[in-house]
């Protein structure tokens, strides 16, 4: 629903009356002119179109025509999906699917068509048509090193939502920018779209260009590039075919849906049977040069919501713990904090300085820490 105090947005679309006769790019714009922090546009039976804008639903009111119908969403569906039939098909099979959208000129969008009470409703991120570089997202300075990287895995994790594809674009476009290098990027859908630089760039979308990830990862070994990037980790064979990348010298860029950076490496780690993790431990330790974990928080101004990042770098102690696993006084966190030094920093620690600041209040402050006890105790000294 709309956000608490969220006046519906108006959308007059002159000589045009009900939703269901306003062609769909002609509502895509309108609702992209409600805001330029336009977020996501949701379509659902039953609701008006809305908008997300710093995290907070909004209605779009449409003239003639205030809720959608099963039949208006179904039409957005089809117009979003067009011909591609094998997202028709995993539409029908799996309840979902994923799309690529775009109005030339304004935006492109990754598009999730999903089944609900048997009917469709729609969700579409945003994807600018200008490629974010690490100031415009600002994101800590130290980061760019990242780009200097010549071989391993760097993974950025965060919830839906947080950035995670963004600063892989970032990253991407300056290595682009710096290096003469081969890129090949497998995504699902392809978001930014990135033109050749000093590197070439090849993006191969998945169903259009090749029927699945495991296919397109064991071409890519035998297609030379420097750098590999997954748009993210859904299992586990993507998972061994990107440390096989990493060991054969490639750079691996990829996301995943993890909540910090300790929380990724069980995650990989648990992928894999119990009789594997032991080797597995091995192999990432020797392989991941940095986890960027991301969060957006809500600012107490009500304006951007300011990125907070939790980097974990490569370094003895950092990959003995990777390698060992935790354990008391011998954790990740633990190891970051004794690497500040080296640009290495953690949420709980970031957030109380925005606290501090004033760019974020207590409370919120405290619901997107990752052990808000101790945050409380450390910003009430």
């Amino acid at each position: 629903m709309a956000a608490p105090g969220n006046s519906p947005i108006a959308i007059a679309f002159e000589g045009i009356s009900g939703t269901g006769s306003i062609p769909t790019p002609v509502l895509l714009a309108g609702m992209l002119r409600a805001s330029e922090k336009v977020s996501d546009l949701i379509f659902s039976p039953g609701r008006p179109p809305q908008v997300e804008i710093h995290g907070q639903l909004t209605a779009v009111e449409i003239s003639g025509s205030s809720v959608l119908s099963a039949d208006d969403t179904r039409r957005i569906a089809a117009d979003l999906i067009g011909t591609n039939k094998q997202a028709i098909n995993t539409l029908r099979e799996q309840g979902s699917c994923d799309v690529s959208y775009g109005l030339p000129g304004m935006a492109r969008f990754r598009v999730n068509v999903f089944i609900q009470r048997g009917s469709c409703a729609i969700v579409m991120r945003v994807i600018p048509t200008v490629i974010p570089t690490f100031s415009s997202l600002r994101l800590p300075a130290q980061l760019e090193e990242t780009a200097k990287v010549r071989n391993g895995i760097i993974l950025v994790t965060g919830g839906t939502g947080s950035g995670k594809s963004s600063t892989l674009a970032a990253l991407i476009d300056r290595i682009n920018s710096d290096h003469c290098y081969h890129v090949l990027t497998v995504e699902d859908p392809i978001e930014f779209l990135h033109k050749h630089k000093k590197s070439t760039v090849h993006q191969r979308e998945l169903h259009s260009d090749v029927p699945n990830f495991t296919m397109a990862l064991r071409a890519a070994l035998r297609q030379a590039p420097r750098v590999i990037m997954v748009g993210e980790i859904r299992d586990r064979e993507t998972l061994d075919i990107l440390l096989e990348a990493a060991e054969n010298g490639h750079l691996v860029l990829s996301s995943m849906n993890t909540v910090d950076a300790a929380k990724t490496v069980e995650r990989i780690v648990g992928t894999f049977a119990v009789t594997e993790q032991h080797s597995v431990r091995e192999r990432l330790a020797k392989t991941f040069r940095y986890i960027v974990a991301q969060r957006l928080i809500p600012r107490c101004d009500g304006g951007d919501r300011i990125a907070v990042v939790e980097i974990l770098k490569s370094n003895s102690r950092t990959r003995d713990c990777v390698e060992q696993g935790e354990r008391p006084g011998r954790t990740l966190l633990d190891a970051i904090k004794a690497s500040e030094s080296e640009g290495m920093q953690h949420f709980d620690g970031e957030i109380a300085k925005l606290v501090r600041s004033g760019l974020v209040d207590l409370e919120t402050g405290l619901c997107f820490a990752s052990n808000a006890t101790v945050l409380g105790q450390e910003l009430a000294r």
